[in-house]
């Protein structure tokens, strides 16, 4: 069995500062990292931590050693892709174990029974994003050597619309490139994602595509034309992605409800 740790959006700034003047976004993810560790026991071994994307608000250097410094106490190999948020060389400075040393941050791990993949969708200076050629090609190449193994595929913005029309206007602008490149895949594949702020499922051809909440904010499902731009204050929690003889997510909320009572 291997067990991938999954959190997305943290939206780290320097210490001081909040996120548009209001989140606590170190704070949620401090009070993730805390609840996460409490159920250890409970959840058994974890072989990663996953973040796909917007680990910063700002990419700045410091906030990236702000984010590694919250998630130490996981003390769990850590694997990263850039979202709409983050920037890339700094982001490459702190992360300079497990990324490219040049280009894009595209990489390829085997993470005990699975075979991880992040691609990189950021377009910098831009709030949407988009697979270049370059990272179709990559992922072609990734997923020829496989060898079998099961794969879980991460990008940040989601392969798929969400609804949330002012989320969609910056989402990725090349799906239908995307999904070319999986139609012929008929391995077991996973496809996991952030940028919305909600937990989302959809088939994206022959596949299932999951997208993670974020821990310090969300967006409102709205599909009114007119709906309001912007986050609500909600923090919530990450997800978990088990291969066993087949793949299972399971949700982590940020705190625990009081129990558990005998029926």
């Amino acid at each position: 069995m291997t067990v991938i740790l999954h959190i997305s959006d943290t939206h780290i700034v320097p210490d001081g500062a909040l996120v548009s003047g209001r989140l606590d976004s170190a704070g949620a993810l401090a009070q993730l990292v805390k609840r996460i560790s409490g159920i250890r026991d409970q959840i058994g071994p974890v072989d990663g931590l996953l973040v796909s994307g917007d680990l910063s608000d700002d990419g700045s250097a410091e906030s990236y050693a702000r984010f590694k410094a919250l998630v130490a106490p996981l003390d769990l190999p850590t694997y990263v892709i850039p979202g709409n948020h983050d920037a890339r060389d700094p982001m490459r400075n702190a992360f300079a174990e497990g990324l490219p040393a040049s280009g894009l941050l595209n990489w390829s791990r085997k993470v005990g029974d699975i075979h991880l993949i992040g691609l990189d969708t950021l377009v910098e200076g831009h709030g949407l994003g988009t697979l270049s050629s370059d990272c179709l090609t990559f992922l072609q190449d990734a997923l020829s050597e496989t060898g079998g193994a099961p794969v879980l595929l991460a990008l940040h913005h989601p392969p798929f619309a969400c609804g949330i029309g002012f989320m969609d206007d910056i989402g990725l602008t090349n799906r239908d490139a995307l999904q070319d490149v999986l139609a012929d895949y008929s391995g077991a594949l996973r496809i996991v994602c952030g940028h919305i702020h909600n937990m989302m499922v959809s088939d994206l051809v022959g596949h299932v595509a999951i997208s993670s909440p974020s821990p310090c904010s969300t967006f409102a499902y709205d599909r009114r034309p007119d709906a309001p731009v912007g986050y609500m204050t909600q923090e919530d929690g990450c997800l978990l992605h088990r291969w066993d003889v087949g793949f299972q997510t399971i949700r982590i909320g940020p705190v625990a409800g009081s129990g558990p009572f005998p029926f």
